[in-house]
């Protein structure tokens, strides 16, 4: 990419940290215009510092603000040279525990984050993406979650369930204008995420109880791969981790085992 008319930008929400900085990491070592959006401005820095080169760019933004999301992708389309080909839906926060014993402010973020924010960035990217079609992308990063749900899990999976539904439909409804949408479903992924516990009424990391069932942790690298084989791809739903192939392939010919499964961990775990 020798100008800048050339090269190609990508903006990543949730770009502080885990899959947002890994992403940005990659893409940015390929030559693109890279930038980030969070509400954490010293990870963003941390972020662009890792990226090579001059072609990057850091908005402070709360996904769960519609008018910060035009503010926030008009800036960048500038720095850019006015074009925004690829927009990654990836800020997001982890949530889990028995819902009778969720408050109603720990619902309220995990489905403004994990699902309004998703459909506020596609709304505000819409412009932008039909301007720079056909070979324009939105990737939605949703999660193993968002294929079977599990004890614990009822909201964070509602999200994400809707995040691969919302790749679906807009995949549909934007075909004319040339925009692919797809979705990436990783598994548990080596971010910040698996140090958190999920909800406010439990001490144990969530990165405790992976392990102790026995479960792989994949490298954040490898979502960052994933997303760039969507964005160069054509398959709609992209599987990051033997797990999350491993959920999908029983979800789909053995859907009455996974129930059993699910029923009985939750079982031991006394929920």
């Amino acid at each position: 990419m020798s100008t800048g008319e050339e090269r190609r930008s990508i903006f990543i929400s949730g770009g502080a940290s885990g899959i947002g900085r890994a992403t940005a990491r990659y893409f940015g070592e390929r030559g693109w215009f890279v930038g980030i959006g969070d509400v954490n401005e010293t990870g963003m820095e941390d972020t662009l510092g890792l990226i090579p080169g001059g072609f990057k760019y850091a908005h402070k933004l709360d996904v769960r603000d519609r008018e910060a999301w035009d503010t926030a992708l008009e800036a960048f389309a500038t720095a850019a040279g006015g074009r925004i080909d690829v927009l990654v839906n990836n800020a997001g926060i982890g949530t889990g525990g028995p819902l009778a014993e969720l408050e109603k402010d720990e619902i309220d973020r995990c489905l403004d984050i994990n699902l309004k924010g998703v459909l506020w960035g596609a709304q505000a990217a819409y412009p932008h993406l039909k301007k720079t079609a056909p070979g324009s992308v939105l990737v939605n990063i949703a999660s193993a979650a968002g294929i079977t749900g599990g004890s614990g899990m009822s909201v964070y999976s509602a999200a994400k369930f809707a995040v691969r539904g919302i790749a679906e439909s807009l995949d549909a409804e934007w075909a004319p204008d040339g925009i692919k949408v797809n979705s990436i479903c990783p598994s548990f992924i080596e971010t910040p995420l698996l140090d958190g516990t999920g909800n406010r009424n439990s001490n144990e990391p969530v990165r405790a109880r992976v392990r102790a069932a026995g479960l792989e942790i994949t490298p954040v690298e490898e979502v960052a791969e994933t997303i760039w084989e969507a964005v160069h791809g054509d398959k709609m739903h992209y599987l990051v981790g033997k797990t999350a192939r491993q959920i999908n392939f029983a979800k789909r010919w053995m859907p009455g085992k996974v129930r059993k499964q699910q029923r009985n961990a939750a079982a031991l775990l006394g929920k």
